[in-house]
């Protein structure tokens, strides 16, 4: 799940979040770690202009500072970057903090990477925006080398150039996944073509079928046999009956019901979904979560 609280856009933030704080992102973490979640995500955003605050909000906590935070907290939950916009960053950089994430956690990191869509934030780093997705597919390159086993990475494009800088502590993992974000047909090919993963933004049901299909052909095509975990974000959830508006979009029901709609991701090729809860409070979210991984969870495989 992409955790709440370190990014309070008003397409998904809950009324509650804009009061809580690192306690209840601690405590949410906790629970996800306990109930059996694959991943907690943060988000990643450097600044929001003006003219995008009133909609994305000003809160976008750090990515690798949430993460490593989190790490020190959980055991088990693996811990993703949804999405890091990688090409704002030399990747040395990027590697030398997520490889040290990667080694505190004990070997938990997922890269999440994405190409960004703030024009303002790429002026302000001296990047050029219409260069974005170049520069995201070089980043990768670079990242994938900065990220091996090699304490002296080397990697030499057009707009990075490295050799001869040692980097430890090397990542625990043999291999950190990288999990290209992103719907438009530039991230369906970029997933394809270099990515450990897929995570789709919000495609809906309809549309998933056809994007999945032509993932798999360009890999095929490309001659990559390698397996690829394909994503989605679910409409949003309520476990039981709620007794107040939780919004039109919103699957609610018994733990049976949930499972049976949800089981309908599997049939389309999805292996991961990333859920959501409508929740008026930081405890009424843990105890979403916790029925979940009780009540829904179990029947997803069957």
């Amino acid at each position: 799940m992409q955790l709440p609280i370190q990014s309070q856009s008003t397409i998904y933030a809950e009324p509650w979040e804009a009061a809580a704080g690192p306690g209840d992102l601690r405590a949410i973490a906790v629970a996800a770690d306990r109930a059996g979640f694959d991943y907690i995500a943060s988000c990643d955003h450097v600044g929001v202009p003006r003219r995008l605050a009133p909609a994305m909000s000003t809160v976008w906590y750090d990515p690798v500072a949430t993460l490593a935070h989190l790490a020190a907290v959980t055991e088990h939950v693996r811990l993703l970057s949804h999405v890091a916009v990688v090409g704002l960053r030399h990747p040395l950089a990027t590697a030398k903090q997520y490889a040290t994430v990667d080694h505190l956690s004990g070997g938990r990191l997922i890269l999440g990477v994405g190409a960004g869509h703030v024009r303002e934030e790429f002026e302000a780093l001296g990047h050029d925006f219409k260069q974005r997705g170049a520069l995201l597919d070089e980043a990768i390159d670079a990242l994938r080398a900065a990220l091996g086993p090699e304490e002296f990475p080397e990697h030499h494009g057009k707009f990075y150039d490295f050799e001869g800088l040692g980097q430890l502590p090397r990542p625990a993992q043999q291999r950190v996944p990288v999990w290209v974000g992103g719907s438009s047909p530039a991230a369906v090919r970029r997933a394809a073509l270099k990515g450990d993963g897929w995570l789709p933004q919000g495609d809906p049901r309809d549309r998933l079928p056809e994007q999945i299909a032509t993932l798999r052909r360009m890999r095929i095509d490309a001659g990559i046999e390698d397996p690829i975990v394909v994503g989605a974000i679910t409409e949003p959830l309520y476990v039981g009956r709620p007794g107040w508006e939780v919004g039109r979009r919103t699957i609610t029901g018994a733990p049976e019901e949930l499972a049976e709609s949800l089981r309908a991701y599997r049939a389309m090729g999805v292996h991961q979904i990333q859920v959501r809860f409508r929740c008026r409070s930081r405890d009424e979210l843990v105890d979403q979560m916790t029925a979940f991984g009780a009540e829904v969870a179990p029947h997803l495989d069957q």
